[in-house]
């Protein structure tokens, strides 16, 4: 299918947000974008008007890309709950309330072919599938039962953007550690690096950027400063577990302002030439 994963070095790099003004930034060039989580771990979910639920982000993206919240734009929503409980919702829809690491024995498979059904509903449906990761790709004890990251690159067929978060430090070491931790299968599926959060000038960045590219041998498709907006966190263990109605008032200035800020700040000719050599 034709898109992009965006993958991150860690948590809270910036990932649903990047997700969300790509959508609004391709939406407004008159693209028709399907927004996607596979596997999704938060306790910020909506409720549709069917009854099913998703996660607030993949919400907020199908607003932005102009379109209805579907459930398949989620199809795996774990929402975390008191005492190492967890509710599963396959599709929008609760499954029950297992305990501990269970997830895997009970529901694996299901899973599975939920992502795969939702996957070609989202290629069927759009001119390109925005696809967000979770967490990093390289909790190596994750890996084997990994339905958020590289597993769904590889289901989905798309190259991959590589998202780190430079406010908290360390950008290099874990831009290299993250790359050195994949498989060589699927470190070629990764190409390009974006880095969020800059705070200051961008061009003083130009020694890193240069680093970076000759040691990852990856293009540097944007540097994105730090800003500010309304939208809800997504990747959260805390605050309330029950679905709730959002603001449906106050986000449309929010995904504009992201989709101008993005687009003035990344190389839009090379997200569009990978997006399009998808196979």
């Amino acid at each position: 299918m034709k898109g992009v994963m965006l993958q991150g070095t860690a948590s809270h790099v910036g990932k649903s947000i990047l997700t969300t003004a790509i959508c609004r930034m391709l939406t407004r060039h008159g693209f028709q974008i399907s927004p996607f989580k596979a596997q999704n771990m938060s306790s910020h979910s909506v409720a549709l008007e069917t009854g099913r639920e998703i996660a607030i982000s993949q919400y907020e993206q199908a607003e932005a890309a102009g379109r209805r919240a579907e459930p398949w734009m989620n199809p795996i929503l774990l929402k975390p709950l008191k005492r190492m409980h967890t509710e599963v919702f396959l599709t929008g829809e609760s499954q029950g309330v297992i305990t501990g690491a269970s997830f895997k024995d009970l529901y694996y498979q299901r899973a599975l072919l939920a992502i795969k059904e939702g996957l070609a509903q989202a290629d069927n449906s759009s001119d390109f599938v925005i696809i967000e990761g979770a967490g990093s790709p390289v909790e190596m004890n994750l890996k084997e039962r990994d339905l958020a990251n590289m597993a769904i690159a590889e289901l989905a067929e798309v190259p991959v953007l590589l998202v780190a978060d430079i406010e908290r430090g360390g950008v290099f070491a874990s831009i290299a550690g993250t790359l050195a931790l994949l498989t060589e299968k699927e470190r070629s599926r990764v190409k390009g690096i974006i880095i969020n959060k800059f705070s200051g000038n961008p061009s003083l960045f130009t020694d890193g950027v240069e680093w970076l590219e000759n040691y990852t041998n990856l293009p540097v498709l944007g540097i994105i400063p730090y800003i500010q907006h309304q939208l809800d966190e997504e990747d959260s263990l805390h605050g309330t577990v029950s679905s709730f109605q959002p603001n449906f008032t106050s986000k449309e200035a929010d995904y504009e302002r992201l989709a101008d800020h993005l687009e003035a700040n990344i190389n839009l000719e090379k997200l569009m030439e990978m997006m399009e050599g998808a196979s």
